[in-house]
Formats: structure tokens, sequence, C-alpha cells
């Protein structure tokens, strides 16, 4: 058995799985740690056979059902088996009819008010048959058909909606119900030790009755039972309530929010709104919602692995391969589909509708705890044992006292009913032992503290996707943050232009600079303009930097439909982070051809060889124009403005390929007539500056990896306060993308550290430095937004996607997607990640003063006297308490700033800590000392000298257990504040905390004034009541003398490892002198 306490520093070294350094990761040290991500089978299976369990279906409720998951692998084997199949057949089919010259014929039967019933939009979509599309007239025929207009969309109004989902269904598939309340009764009656308990409270029950009579004879048997009940009834309960938590985050991240077009404008709506006829603009990143045909596209390529299972791009194209499939991705380009099958009628629907998406996932920190479990429950196993054996034994041999002082069985007299209860008491002594020994709750610790945080965290807008990026949060020793939208607003205007070869405003631009900047800002752009029909305020859609450049065309007077009739797109190159800018060709109405550039400002410039100067003629870029234009970049980038730049050059008409190379056109960039840089303001959000301050003095660096100018990146940097000085704005403290790039691995891991703003990134330089940071041995969490970022998040600890601004592909493949796109909300999930590490130490320190102590307690009394103190039903209560009520009460204290005060938590840190094992020992040595001199010396102590021998022993224990209730109670406090002296700090303010202590000892009132022949008490007067009180109270003055006691740094399990590390080289031969 491997010692669960093993230390590690707060970064990777050596084995550690995660670093990507594996040595000797199957070994027996290492079978209760998992990596956060992507743990192997083995390594899942492998824990799972070395913990101790008592109750296996509730122990592993919140973890990887293995078989299950291998079940839905083998039915997506299957659905992708069938999508394939009848693709193929499809293909066959229309080979034979080419070759005979043979014409599909499909004629559309109406439904309801439509022209085209569900059941042939399902047949066409599925077979992807292109001859029944081509028969109802092709995208624009079948709109026709579903009364949408593929420009406008559908009306969009209640009626409309109704009406289509009662005929086409909804976009929303029958999932499986969750487990309801008796299910999770059933669950926590399989606990083995409460089955043994059963068993001898229904023997004792009989033995009892037969004995002493109905009326008197079913106490003790019906006592057990009842203790059992009210453990099995509110271990359920809590249970529940946690599933229901989580089925709540589970429908909140399947609820993803899309643009559609309905009555010519883009509004947001839930996935689960879409209906048949809906029109949909797809970008880079996005999810293909539904299933559907392509009206109109650019360059657009899909990735549906999520369908077929192959990581091939699939290029679509609207005449050849207009058929999209829902759940698949939008890799490349950008395009306009119309929905024809929705739900359970799409292939998606039906894969989703017959696998289970139960997201159990065990934690890194919950197979620890395990590891925990097992290592004080095999203890407590043998502690049980010793107990039982010496109580049998003592108890045979007539060393074992009753109520008048005589031995209590005598060979040959005592009746074989009184041997069999006394045994069956005996057992159950042994048996409840083991119950409190075995935490079998602090594994579903986690699971409930990762609940409320998760909770907790929704409403500080952070949705939790992976349930242990919560843990590895607390452990993040740096961020990497973008910039736009994260640090600053993402609220987007023009506010500076250099036009006409000079700085301009709007009103004086010539009309050839005008016309030519509109023609480009209305083409090429995934965004739009709607015009309410009866007045008001434009609206603009698409991303912050299309709004704020299509808001600058309005002011140079542009109409944008006007603009957008007046030439068509030949072909269209979207934006690419990679290259940093995005083209497209058109063709006006006599027949002239224009490319059209948008991009970073210095990337476009290097490309132009001319300018349009400002008589609106076309003049050479000298290299004093050039570098005028380069000092107005960078006093605009100084100034935090975001520059873009606009270009175009002409193309001979005769020259544009057509058919099939068109759409494998590489746009020309070369040659290009600079039209206007203009300088976009994006204002950093209040408070981002407190929030980096707060991260930095947490011990977590923030470094900002943006694709903006690096002048521009310094300036916001300065501003947010990641750059104290331009001291600190020098290389490698300040540097570029490119130059990251191109270094070496050694080269980039010698400065990666040094590392705070990287400018005019790409994609693949973030991926750079994470992996480099993970090298270095850091825990890194990475903000991302687009299609591109995905792989970067996908390394890094904590992949971190923006809810607003963040595309579908990244959301995918982040940990925790941040609602708002604020920083301070990131700052808020490292507070929640350390505050679950936190909390579960509190419940930890908290279990482990019971266990020891009761431990300790019943040991030496059942050793000395034959006898234990604390009762089968004594100790049950306990266990409930120091179980799910004490786990309710500590691992749901809200974060604190006192958190953000500490350096990160060492991902493989010590659970117990030096401080900690302070703590436990200082209260469970009070408790021992002070119950067990009451066990031996009570009745003198308290004057019960001149009572009924019987009398006074039932006082005494009565004493003995209420006391021991009460310091557990007390202690509670103390475990809130482990390292603090003020263990009063914030109590009021935690409802839950206060109501169940108040709880518990209004509880422990009645058990001991009213309960007496349940649980074996008697009623005390009050001077016994002050007693047990003071006992309790006594505690919290012995904590804050405790934590005036200095504690070594090195973790204590460091020594006993390094103890274990030798004894091994000793014993292999390797030790010398």
């Amino acid at each position: 058995m491997s010692s669960p306490f093993k230390p590690s520093p707060g970064r990777r070294h050596g084995g550690d799985l995660e670093s990507g350094r594996i040595e000797n990761a199957d070994s027996d040290s290492d079978t209760f740690s998992i990596p956060a991500k992507n743990a192997s089978v083995e390594r899942l299976q492998q824990w799972r056979k070395a913990a101790l369990v008592l109750n296996a279906s509730r122990r592993f409720r919140y973890t990887l059902d293995l078989k299950k998951e291998q079940e839905a692998q083998e039915m997506r084997k299957k659905i992708r088996t069938h999508a394939h199949a009848l693709l193929a057949a499809n293909r066959f089919i229309d080979m034979g009819r080419d070759q005979v010259g043979e014409k599909p014929i499909a004629s559309a039967t109406p439904a309801g008010d439509f022209g085209i019933g569900p059941e042939q939009l399902v047949l066409m979509s599925k077979d992807h048959n292109i001859g029944s599309l081509q028969q109802y007239g092709g995208a624009q025929g079948l709109a026709d058909l579903l009364k949408t207009n593929t420009e406008k969309g559908i009306s969009g109004d209640d009626e409309d909606l109704l009406n289509r989902k009662n005929i086409y269904g909804s976009n929303t598939y029958p999932r499986k119900k969750g487990k309801g309340f008796l299910r999770f009764l059933w669950d926590a009656c399989h606990d083995l030790t409460l089955i043994i308990l059963m068993v001898a409270a229904v023997a004792s029950l009989a033995l009892g009755i037969k004995t002493e009579g109905i009326k008197e004879g079913w106490y003790d048997g019906g006592s057990i039972a009842f203790a059992v009940i009210l453990v099995i009834v509110v271990t359920a309960v809590s249970d529940y309530k946690q599933s229901l938590q989580f089925q709540n985050l589970n429908d909140e991240k399947r609820n993803i929010h899309l643009e559609v077009i309905r009555g010519g404008r883009r509004v947001e709506v839930s996935i689960y709104d879409l209906v048949v006829g809906d029109v949909i603009p797809l970008n880079i990143g996005n999810q293909v919602p539904a299933d559907g045909v392509l009206i109109a596209g650019h360059s657009l390529a899909l990735d549906e692995s999520s369908m077929t299972g192959e990581s091939k791009i699939v290029n679509k194209d609207a005449n050849k391969d207009p058929f999209l499939m829902s759940g698949c991705k939008v890799a490349d380009g950008n395009g306009v589909m119309l929905v024809t099958g929705v739900g359970v009628n799409t292939e998606w629907g039906l894969l989703m509708a017959s696998i289970s998406e139960d997201n159990d996932e065990e934690t890194p920190l919950q197979v620890r705890l395990n590891g925990v479990a097992t290592f004080i429950g095999s203890i407590g196993l043998f502690v049980a044992a010793c107990v039982l054996v010496i109580l049998l034994v003592r108890y045979f041999t007539g060393h074992t006292e009753d109520v008048g002082g005589g031995p209590q069985f005598v060979k040959g007299k005592t009746k074989i009913g009184h041997v069999v209860d006394d045994v069956i008491k005996v057992v159950t002594v042994a048996v409840t032992i083991v119950v409190v020994a075995v935490p079998e709750g602090l594994p579903l610790a986690v699971t409930l503290t990762l609940a409320y945080s998760m909770r907790k965290m929704m409403a500080d807008k952070a949705l939790v996707r992976r349930l242990s990026a919560c843990e590895t949060m607390g452990s993040a020793t740096t961020i990497c943050s973008d910039k736009t939208g994260t640090l600053t607003l993402n609220q987007m205007t023009v506010v500076e232009s250099y036009a006409g070869g000079k700085k301009t405003d709007s009103q004086q631009l010539p009309a050839t600079i005008t016309s030519l900047c509109v023609e480009g800002i209305a083409q090429n752009t995934t965004g739009s303009i709607y015009v309410p029909e009866g007045g008001g305020d434009l609206e603009f859609s698409g991303s912050p930097t299309e709004k704020a450049i299509l808001g600058w065309g309005v002011k140079l007077g542009m109409n944008f439909e006007t603009a957008r009739s007046q030439s068509s797109i030949l072909h269209a190159f979207p934006f690419s982070s990679e290259k940093k800018r995005g083209g497209v060709a058109v063709k006006t109405a006599d027949g002239e051809v224009r490319i059209h550039w948008k991009g970073a400002s210095e990337i476009v410039l290097a490309c132009c060889r001319s300018y349009i100067d400002e008589d609106g003629n076309v003049a050479p870029m000298t290299e004093e124009k050039e570098q005028y234009f380069k000092n107005g970049i960078e006093e605009m980038a100084g100034r935090t403005l975001r520059c873009v730049a606009l270009a175009f050059r002409t193309y001979e008409p005769e020259k544009v390929p057509t058919g099939e190379e068109l759409s494998n056109w590489v746009l020309p960039e070369d040659g290009l007539i600079l039209l206007a840089i203009v300088g976009i303001k994006d204002p950093c959000r209040p408070g981002v500056r407190d929030s980096v301050q707060l991260c930095q003095n947490a011990g977590v660096k923030v470094r900002m990896v943006t694709g903006d100018n690096v002048q521009t990146a310094r300036a916001i940097a300065l501003e947010c306060g990641i750059l104290t000085s331009d001291a600190d704005a020098l290389e490698p403290n300040l540097i570029e993308g490119k130059s990251f790039r191109a270094l070496t691995d050694a080269g980039r891991d010698k400065i990666s550290e040094r590392i705070s703003v990287m400018g005019r990134s790409s994609p693949n330089d973030k991926l750079l430095l994470v992996q480099s940071l993970r090298r270095r041995g850091h825990v890194v969490a990475v903000t991302g937004d687009g299609t591109n970022d995905a792989p970067a998040l996908h390394e890094a600890d904590i992949g971190l996607a923006m809810g607003i601004a963040g595309t579908e592909v990244a959301k995918e493949s982040s940990d925790i997607i941040i609602l708002d796109d604020n920083f301070a909300s990131v700052v808020k999930v490292v507070r929640w990640g350390r505050s679950v590490y936190a909390n579960i130490q509190k419940f930890i320190q908290f279990q482990l003063t019971v266990n020891v102590a009761a431990l300790i307690i019943n040991v030496v009394a059942a050793i000395s006297s034959g006898d234990v103190p604390l009762t089968a039903v004594q100790l049950l209560w306990v266990n409930l308490i120091m179980d799910t009520l004490g786990a309710l009460a500590l691992a749901t204290e809200p974060p604190t700033d006192h958190l953000m005060g500490r350096p990160p938590v060492g991902r493989k840190e010590p659970l117990i800590t030096n401080i900690m094992w302070r703590n436990l020992l200082i209260q469970a040595i009070y408790q021992v000392s002070v119950l067990l001199v009451l066990n031996f010396r009570g009745i003198s102590i308290l004057g019960l000298q001149h009572e009924v021998p019987a009398h006074a022993t039932r006082v005494k224990n009565t004493i003995i257990f209420n006391a021991f209730v009460l310091c557990q109670a007390f202690n509670e406090f103390n475990a809130r504040k482990p390292d603090e002296k003020n263990i009063f700090k914030g109590v009021i303010k935690n409802r839950l905390f206060m109501g169940i202590l108040v709880i518990t000892l209004v509880l422990q009132v009645i058990i001991v004034e009213f309960l007496g022949k349940f649980a074996s008490t008697t009623k005390l007067n009050w001077k016994q009541w002050l007693i047990c009180v003071a006992i309790g109270v006594i505690s919290w003055p012995l904590a804050l003398v405790g934590k005036f006691i200095p504690v070594p740094k090195t973790p204590l399990s460091s020594k006993l490892s390094v103890l274990k590390f030798w004894g091994k080289r000793k014993s292999s031969g390797e030790g010398s002198l």
C-alpha cells in the first residue's frame, strides 16, 4: 500500500505524467495519482482495484463508468457505419443512374402550409440525394417550398415558429432520465458495513423480543436499525441534491447559442429553438446546428469526424456537395445554410439520443482522496479486527464484567440466547468502528464541493465543462490571456484614419477612395447591417472589429445593401489568424475585377506598392511614404489603438479561374494599392488592473498573448499592469510572435518564463509558449476564442474559452467557458480553484480528528476493561456528523481573499500539510486524554460513587458520548480556518454551516434527553451539561495556542518518503556509509 500523503513540489519534476516525462508511471507509488487530462483506461482501472471500498455503487458514482463509455463508443461506431453505408449506397445509385441516363423523379408532397413534408426532407438529407434536391429546384426551390427567403430567412413570429415545430419537429432529442431519489436510496443501502449492521439489528431484535418480551426487548435491535436507516436517508438526500446540480449544469453546457437570420436581421437564439426553414450564417469554428443544405459559401470546409469518425476535412459546394450534417464543425471558409432537418430527424440527434451523456469523470484530487480513504480504512479495519478479537477473548474467558461486577459469561451456566446476544453486540461495535474508520464520504466530499463550486461559478460567469479543471485552476502558476475582449471591453470604434496619403477624417476623403473603401468594406466582411423598417438605429452584427469597420463605412456614406448589390463576389479568402488578413475578389457591373484585402496594418502595408493620394490618383509607395505610414501605425498603436489596413488591386477578368479551379484560387496579394489605415479604440475593462495585481500577489503570472501590433500590446499591457514600466517593455519581456517562433525548443525554454507580452502572435505561437512553459514545470491556464486556439486550449492544463467571442470548436476544446469574456471572471475561477482544495483540506482535518479520537478511545477501553464507552448507535451518529453533515458544512465554504494571499497549490503537494497535522493531533490528543480520564476515573471525578453502579456507569458513558460530540461540533469552527487565528471570521455569512451546526446540537440534545433507550444514554442535569460544553469549548483556546507552535516547512510525508526510499536502497544493497 502506498502512502497517499506523498509530496511533490508545486511544479512538475521527474516522473510526473503531466509534464510528458513518464518514468515508472505504473509503479505502485503512482496508484492513486492520475493526470488531470486524458488519463488512460489502464490508470483508471488501476486505482479502482487498489481502493478499499465499502459501497462501490456510491463511491464510484461520480467517476467515469468505463463499461458504459465502451458501450457508447460501440454505439457511435454503429451509427457512423450506418452513415457511411448510406452515403456509399447513394453514390452507387447515382453512378448507375448516370450510366443509363435515368433521372430521379421526386415530387414534393405538401405538409400543412408548406410545400414539402418532413419525410421527404429527412430522406433527402440522410441519403445526401442531390438528384432529389435538384428536382425540388435546388436550395432556392427548397426554400420556396419551406416558405423561406434565402437572404432574409423566415419571419420568425411565434405562430410561424410553432407551425414549423408541429410539422417538422423541434431541435431536441429524448434524453435518458436522471436517477430518481429511490435509486439513490437503494445505492446507499449497498454499504457492506450497513448491511452487516442491519443483519445484526434484526438478530438482536429477534433475540431481545424472545428473551425480554416485545415491550422491552426491541430497543437494542430497533435503535441500531433506526440509526442505520437515518444514515441511509441522509446520505441519499445529500447525493440526490448533488445529482440535480450536475444535471442543471449539463443542461447549460448543451445549450449552444448561435446567430440565425430571421426577418432580415441576425438574431441570437438557442440551438433548441431552431426550426426547419431557418437560414443560418456559418463561419470558421461554428458547429453545424442541424441538418441542412448550403445556399452559398466561400471555401467552406467541414470537419465531419464527429459523425464519420474520420478526421478528414470535407470541402462543401452549393452545387456538387451541398448537404451539411448536424454536429460537424466549420474548419474553414464561410457560408449560409438552409435548415432541412432538426432533432431526431438528423443523424446527430439519433446519435445523442442513443448514447448516455453522463459526464462523470474522476478528478485527480478525488482519486488521491480514495488513496487517503484506503490508507485510513486499512488502519481502521485492523483496529476493528483487534477490538473484535480482544472483546471476544475477554468475554469467553470470563474477564468481561456485567452490571453487578460479576463475569458476564460463565461456561455451562450462561444461556445460549444471552451468549448470542452478547456476541452480536460485540460484532456490532466492531463493525461500527469500521463504519467510522473507513472515511467513505471523503472522496465524495470532492464531488460535493465541486458541485457547490460549479453552481456558484455559474453566477460568477464561468461554466465548468470538466470537473478536474476546478481543482487544477487552484494550482495555476501562469495565465496566458488574450487581449481583445478579455483584458479590453471588446467595444470597438474607429477613432482615427490615414487615407489619401495623410491623417484625415471621413469627411475629407476623395470620392475615389470613398467608393473603393465602401466596396471593400461591404463585400470583404462576415458582418451585416440591418435597417429597421420603421426607422431607428442601424443594427450591426459580426465580430467587434467587423462592426467597427462597418460603422466607419456608414460614416463614409455607405448603404450596405446597395454597395453589395453593385458587385458580386467571385471568391473569398476568409480572415485567417495565421495570415492576419482576409480578402475577397469581386466583379463589378461593368465587368471589372477587383481584389480587396483587409488585415493587420503593417502586414498589408508591406504588400502595397502604391497608394491613392489626396487627389484620388494612384501614387507609388516611396520609402519615405511607407515610413510615414509606419510611423502613423506606431503612433496609433502606442495609444492602444488596433490598426487595420484596407487595400485593393485590379485583376484581369480573363485570368480569373473558372469551375473547380475557382474554389482553389489563391487570391493574389502582391502589388496592392493602399486605401486607408484605421485606428480602432477598444478600451481596457474597468478593474482589470486590480485583477492583474491580485493574480501577481497570488503568485500567478499574467502574460498577454495577442495578435495585435507589438506597440498596441505594449500600451495595453502598461495600462493593465502586466508591464509595470517602459523599462520592462524590452525583449524578452515583450516579444513578437515570429521572433519566438524562430527559436529552437531550448531557446524558447530559456526565455519563456520571462515573457510578459507576446504581440503579433499566431495561434501556433501560443501553443509553442504553452508547451515551453509546461516543460519548465508551470501549470498553465490559457484563454482562447478562435478555432485555431483549440490546440493551445487542449495542450494547456486549463483551457479557458470565451463564451461571447469564442467559437464552438474553441469551447469544445476548453475546460471552462468564461461566459462574459472578462479577465476578472478568470481571476474568480482561480479563487474557486483554490477554494476547492482548501475546503477539502478543512474536511480532512475535521474527519481525521474524529477518526483518531474515536479509534483510540474504543481500542484502549476495549483492551483495558473489555467494554467500549461509545455504542454502535452513538458511533453511527458520530459518523453522520463527520461524514455527510461535516462535508456539507465544511466543503461548501465560499472563497475568501485570504486564499489569494497564498502561492499556488502544488498539484501533488501533500493533502495533509504540517499545519493540519499539528491542528488535528492537538485536538485528537486533547479529546482522547479527557475522555479516557472520564472513562477510567469518571465516576469519582463526577461524584457518582454513591449512585447505583449501573446508573453511574450509564451517566459516565453519556457524558463521554455527549462531550465527544460537542468536541466535534466546536472543532468544526477550528477546521474552518486551519491557518488563521480568527476562526469566527465570516461564519455568520455561511448560513449552511450555521444551520448544520444548530441541527447537530438540537439533535444531540434530543438524543441525550429523550432517546435514552435508543441511544443507551440517560438524562443529564445542568451541571453535567455544563461540564460537557466546557470540554468542547476548551478546543477553541487550545486551537489558538496551537497556532503559535511553529511547524517545519518540509512536509512530514516527505521525511517518511525519504526513509522509505533509504530503506529500499538499503534492502537492495545500494546503501553506503
